[in-house]
């Protein structure tokens, strides 16, 4: 949801603009203020993802109050007046539309600015996710406790003492929970083999890493290699080449 607050001390400007928002998908909050000081005094309070200003208002003109905005409003000016357009740029405006504008035209400028807001989410979360693997890095021994899951528009954490078992091919594996959930993760089998403890987990085939606690029975097949039954009653197979793991199963 896109949080918005318009600045204008003109109230017909104010209602106009709100009138074309409800033409727009997914916004949230809208926020009104008659005067730069008050437009200040609201972003500095909610952080509407952003701001819609005019240049002449009362208290502190519209390029002042970007100025001084909070790092995560971004900024699109609507005035009358065509000659701060450069100063407006200077302050990393979205866009700088010229009042009277038409619908399309003030889609297109939310529209650009749904897309800077977008790209500077998704840097953001990168960076986080970068500092939360640092800090989950810091914490723990040489074998994970967590892994770092990246989804569109998220980052989980997932405890490695909730995974029962681990399928995959190429560069995802699936991480098969506990409760039955089952998660995408973005990594080679390899590496994930090298990232959990031996001590609790064992890869049985080129594509299966196992639990050992999860393991409640082994059954030899006609061809030399074995099914590995989970108490969840999932049904893994011990590769030939792994049969010499089968002590590591059963102890």
């Amino acid at each position: 949801m896109l949080n918005i607050l318009i600045a204008d001390d003109e109230l017909l400007a104010r209602e106009t603009l709100k009138l074309l928002l409800t033409q727009q998908p997914d916004i949230g909050h809208v926020y009104e203020a008659e005067s730069g000081t008050k437009a200040l005094e609201l972003a500095v309070k909610h952080e509407p993802e952003l701001v819609i200003l005019d240049i002449e208002m009362p208290g502190m003109t519209g390029i002042e109050v970007a100025r001084a905005l909070p790092k995560a409003c971004s900024v699109l000016f609507a005035t009358a007046y065509n000659e701060f357009a450069v100063m407006a740029f200077e302050v990393n405006a979205v866009d700088y539309i010229l009042k009277p504008f038409d619908d399309s035209r003030f889609s297109a400028a939310i529209a650009k600015a749904r897309s800077r807001i977008e790209s500077t989410l998704t840097a953001d979360m990168g960076k986080v996710s970068e500092m939360i693997q640092q800090l989950i890095s810091s914490q723990q021994t040489h074998y994970k406790k967590r892994l770092v899951i990246r989804d569109p528009g998220r980052i989980r954490l997932i405890d490695v003492a909730q995974i029962d078992f681990v399928t995959g091919a190429g560069n995802y594996v699936e991480l098969n929970l506990r409760d039955g959930t089952k998660v995408l993760h973005r990594e080679t089998m390899a590496t994930l083999e090298n990232q959990l403890d031996p001590l609790d987990f064992v890869r049985i085939h080129r594509s299966s890493i196992v639990r050992r606690s999860s393991i409640s029975e082994l059954r030899p097949n006609d061809k030399g290699d074995y099914s590995v039954i989970l108490y969840s009653g999932e049904v893994l197979t011990l590769s030939r080449r792994n049969r010499n793991k089968l002590n590591e199963l059963t102890c």
